[in-house]
């Protein structure tokens, strides 16, 4: 160690792999244009990828029609500090990315709030720049065809496809949580290389604004990314940590605490401490303490996932992982392991697991991936190194089989059936899938790579805009507000809703629908008159105190379903409902 208690650099030792190279085939040429314009090339493909599904897919429960609804009612009220879904406060997450939803749905919807693709704006621009950021990661120490191998591999992850298409927080946060990773990986390696200059402080900053941010956007899981992985560094490296004072924290903490501040301070006053109460005390402390809202899972969960969620990356994963352990006194390798290791331990070991929540460790995968693709073939491989080679195969057809079935089984189950176009879609995805496979074998890494962003360009918008509009049975709120408003009056009161109260009715119904039981429902409707919505399992309350008031209900439509959120078949009736004018006056004296 220094005298200045920074780690000294580590002795040579020869490389257990020889370093990346672009071969000088029509395929590395392909490459290396690619990475010359790679902002350019990699914004066409996330637009490619993620558009169709975010102008196709209905809006989705439960957290997507949430947050929008949320974001709206912002709009609505003017009130940009509260957060509420219908007159329930929703104190869960922090306020950023209902600013981000709210302020994108102002500019694209011209007026219009129903939209929910103006609400997914931000899961799309979020996307894309944590693609951007994570090729700008990779060039702190790789060949830009490295780097723009690693965020081509994230923007056809499956994964990052899902929450660039969908109005939540996630591909938001990692972008902010790769604004933070990439600059604490370059003071690292500054740190442990006498020769590479040291970020700038503006960039340091820049790293802290992230961070900032990042809280805004889902409080605490961007620090908690940085701060395992700076913890695994010093075990790592023998408990030296001086280096962290590049980060320049007597800077970077003020600053991060006067963006966030205002509105900490704001929503403290607003709603009298109940937001940190139910965010820390009751949601963040019960995904730490048990699996919230039945979604908890062992360890492992996110191992057994990873073949699809990481589809099409995986192929090249898992040799990359091997290739990294042989070469981890490398600084950058050593950085890589540590954040994707220490983050994916961290997700795994909290008792509340969601796919998307271990999406933060993704890059570094995606990196040491990417350095494994350009390295060339060895002649001396450790006995293991092929058992890591096709159990990557083996993965990657077991995801292909996945992603090419979706389109093709799941509208036979819950839809009208196929057609030709979802068939040859999927058929596309399914051969180029396979030459990227058969490439693969042949250790033809960037043709392979190229062949399977063509199967994901067939694939994901054949599931999301060719398949998914068939799925009648799952699309239930979009089926049940059509009936709605077909038979809605002029004069009629905003709904009630009794048994299927899902977060997607409220957002295209608006936000006075009213939510509530079979025996709400029928007070509703013997004060007002109006529609109501009744599911099978709230017709015997409600019924029952229609007979106690002396109300009148009469069917007029009706539609069964599935409610996926739940799991169950849903049954919905829909009647019109007439006020009894002296229901709820008192009686004469």
């Amino acid at each position: 160690m220094s005298a200045k208690g920074e780690p000294t650099p580590a002795p040579a030792l020869p490389a257990p792999l020889p370093d990346p190279a672009v071969p000088a085939t029509r395929a590395g040429r392909v490459l290396s244009f690619l990475a010359r314009f790679w902002w350019v090339s990699l914004t066409l493909i996330c637009l490619a990828l993620w558009t169709p599904g975010v102008l196709s897919l209905p809006p989705l429960d439960r957290d997507e029609s949430r947050f929008a609804q949320s974001s709206r009612q912002m709009l609505e009220s003017g009130n940009f500090i509260d957060i509420r879904f219908g007159h329930v406060p929703r104190y869960k997450k922090p306020v950023g990315i209902y600013w981000l939803q709210a302020a994108t749905t102002a500019i694209a919807g011209h007026g219009d709030r129903s939209h929910i693709w103006t609400y997914r704006l931000p899961s799309l621009l979020g996307g894309i720049i944590a693609v951007l950021l994570c090729f700008w990661t990779a060039r702190a120490f790789a060949l830009p065809e490295v780097s723009w191998l690693a965020a081509a591999l994230m923007a056809t992850s499956v994964l990052l496809t899902a929450e660039s298409t969908i109005a939540t927080t996630d591909a938001v946060q990692l972008a902010c949580a790769m604004g933070v990773m990439g600059v604490l990986f370059r003071v690292y390696l500054a740190a442990h290389d006498p020769e590479r200059p040291a970020p700038s402080t503006r960039l340091v900053m820049l790293g802290w604004v992230a961070l900032a941010l990042g809280t805004l956007i889902k409080g605490p899981v961007v620090l908690g990314v940085a701060a395992v992985t700076i913890i695994a560094l010093i075990a790592w490296d023998r408990g030296a940590w001086r280096w962290l004072a590049r980060l320049k924290p007597l800077y970077g903490i003020p600053l991060t605490l006067l963006i966030v501040a205002p509105w900490a301070i704001a929503i403290s006053l607003e709603s009298h401490g109940a937001f940190y109460q139910q965010s820390l005390g009751n949601d963040f402390a019960a995904k730490l303490a048990g699996g919230q809202e039945s979604h908890g899972a062992w360890p492992g969960y996110y191992l057994a996932l990873v073949t699809v969620t990481f589809w099409p990356a995986i192929l090249f994963v898992v040799p990359g992982l091997g290739a990294a352990i042989r070469r981890h006194r490398d600084p950058a390798v050593h950085f890589l392991l540590a954040w994707a290791g220490a983050s994916w331990l961290m997700f795994e070991i909290v008792p509340t697991k969601l796919p998307h929540y271990v999406l933060p460790a993704y890059p570094a995968l995606a990196i040491l991936a990417a350095l494994w693709m350009l390295t060339p073939r060895e002649d001396n491989a450790p006995r293991w190194t092929p058992i890591l080679f096709w159990l990557a195969a083996v993965q990657f057809l077991v995801g292909l089989a996945a992603l090419v079935a979706a389109p093709i089984v799941a509208p036979r189950l819950y839809g009208t059936g196929i057609d030709w176009h979802i068939m040859a879609a999927a058929g596309i995805g399914a051969l180029f899938g396979f030459i990227a496979w058969v490439l693969y074998l042949r250790r033809s890494a960037i043709l392979s790579t190229l062949y399977a962003t063509v199967a994901v360009l067939a694939l994901y918008p054949a599931i999301t805009t060719l398949a998914a509009p068939r799925l009648d049975q799952i699309w239930v709120s979009p089926r049940a507000a059509a009936i709605i408003a077909a038979h809605t009056q002029k004069d009629d009161p905003p709904p009630a809703l009794a048994g299927y109260t899902e977060p997607s009715m409220m957002f295209l119904l608006g936000t006075e629908t009213r939510l509530t039981d079979g025996a709400g429902a029928a007070d509703i409707g013997a004060q007002e008159g109006g529609l109501a919505l009744i599911e099978d399992r709230e017709r015997p309350a409600f019924f029952a105190h229609l007979a106690e008031i002396q109300g009148d209900a009469v069917p007029v439509d009706s539609l069964d379903g599935l409610n996926y959120s739940r799991g169950k078949k849903v049954h919905l009736t829909l009647y019109r409902m007439t006020a009894t004018h002296d229901y709820g006056v008192p009686p004469a004296e």
